[in-house]
């Protein structure tokens, strides 16, 4: 299964509190933190709603 990489590069004050949960659901709680995870569809969706707040990168 393919991986993807991302940073968070964005503040999460401010934002909604279900932007905020989405963070820390994706394993992010602080600024320039760095996750890899599979590529799942549950993954991609939650990647998605914060798309802005991230930097991307796909592997594999």
């Amino acid at each position: 299964m393919p991986t993807i990489t991302y940073t968070q590069i964005g503040s999460p004050i401010r934002r909604d509190k279900t932007q905020r949960a989405t963070l820390v659901g994706l394993g992010l709680n602080k600024m320039h933190r760095t996750v890899t995870v599979e590529a799942t569809p549950s993954v991609m969706g939650q990647v998605r709603k914060v798309a802005h707040l991230l930097r991307i990168e796909q592997e594999g």
